[in-house]
């Protein structure tokens, strides 16, 4: 009995120690830091407009209207739900990998953009491993321009000034590919040009 008891002991003080250390110790000091050094990202990387919360500059949002610039597709729930995150993808190698491209993106880009098959970029028709990407290629901003031009009544070179513009380069010059996040885009281009009447804004209920 005094053997146990010697070995309990220290085991229950460690225990409790380290549940101390790296249950509170650590994520408050983490937590401190990030708030101090990287109060943005920290809180979400929120995108606020005219005072209010509209979303965040991490996670895409379903855009529908021909005013707006649509984000790709997305399997997360019933679209860019975080607490759904996946992706339904198969890889490049597999033969079946054509079944999996979005047939709706297909067709709307087609029809709504213009678009020649063979010429639809990748990421128009197909859906991001996480579901939540808030960005889209430069080609496929490029391939919408015409429309979200023709529904704003306004001259394509001014819509496609104002992607260029939002094109955000590979990450320390050489990670991942240029993209083009499609909420910062909205939000610019309601600042800049002119929605029909009824039209609602980034972060409202209908888009």
């Amino acid at each position: 009995m005094p053997m146990l008891r010697k070995q309990f002991r220290p085991a229950i003080v460690l225990t409790l120690v380290m549940c101390v250390i790296t249950g509170m110790v650590y994520p408050g000091i983490v937590t401190a830091l990030a708030q101090l050094l990287f109060p943005r990202q920290a809180n979400g990387s929120l995108v606020v407009m005219n005072g209010r919360v509209v979303g965040s500059a991490l996670i895409g949002q379903p855009f529908t209207q021909d005013w707006y610039f649509h984000p790709r597709p997305s399997a997360a729930g019933s679209g860019y739900d975080g607490a759904a995150s996946g992706g339904s993808n198969k890889g490049p190698t597999d033969r079946n990998l054509a079944d999996t491209l979005i047939a709706d993106a297909v067709h709307e880009a087609i029809g709504r953009d213009g678009a020649a098959r063979g010429t639809i970029p990748t990421d128009m028709a197909t859906r991001s491993a996480s579901g939540l990407d808030p960005h889209i290629s430069p080609a496929n901003a490029a391939l919408q321009v015409a429309r979200v031009a023709r529904a704003r009544g306004a001259d394509s070179a001014v819509v496609r000034a104002l992607v260029d513009r939002h094109v955000e380069g590979r990450q320390f010059g050489f990670f991942g590919e240029p993209r083009v996040n499609v909420l910062l885009l909205n939000i610019a281009l309601d600042s800049a040009l002119a929605r029909p009447g009824s039209a609602a804004a980034p972060g409202a209920a209908t888009r």
